[in-house]
C-alpha cells in the first residue's frame, strides 16, 4: 500500500496540470508503484494468493488505462510508457 506521500510524489511527476489527482496518465503511474510494491511481497509471501489475485486486478486495470491512453493521446502514452520504463 502507497502512503500519502508516496502518492503525492507520483502525482507531482506525472500530473497534467496543478490540480491534476485523476488523469489516466496519474492512475497509470499510481498503479505501476503498487504493482511494484505489491510484486516485491508476493516474492517474500509466494503462497498469498489473495494479493495474487489484486495484483492481476491492477495489472488488467492498468492495461485498459494504457489502452485507452493510447487511443485517445498517443504523445502521453509514449512519455509516460517511457517514464515508467513499459
Amino acid at each position: 500500500m502507497l502512503t500519502n506521500r508516496q502518492k503525492k510524489l507520483v502525482v507531482n511527476a506525472f500530473k497534467v496540470h496543478d490540480t491534476d489527482t485523476g488523469s489516466t496518465s496519474v492512475q497509470v503511474a499510481i498503479l505501476s508503484k503498487q504493482i511494484t510494491e505489491l510484486t516485491g511481497h508476493l516474492k517474500k509471501n509466494p503462497k498469498d494468493n489473495h494479493s495474487r489475485r489484486g495484483l492481476l486486478q491492477m495489472v488488467g486495470k492498468r492495461r485498459r488505462l494504457l489502452g485507452y491512453l493510447s487511443k485517445t493521446n498517443p504523445k502521453a502514452y509514449n512519455s509516460v510508457s517511457k517514464k515508467l520504463d513499459l
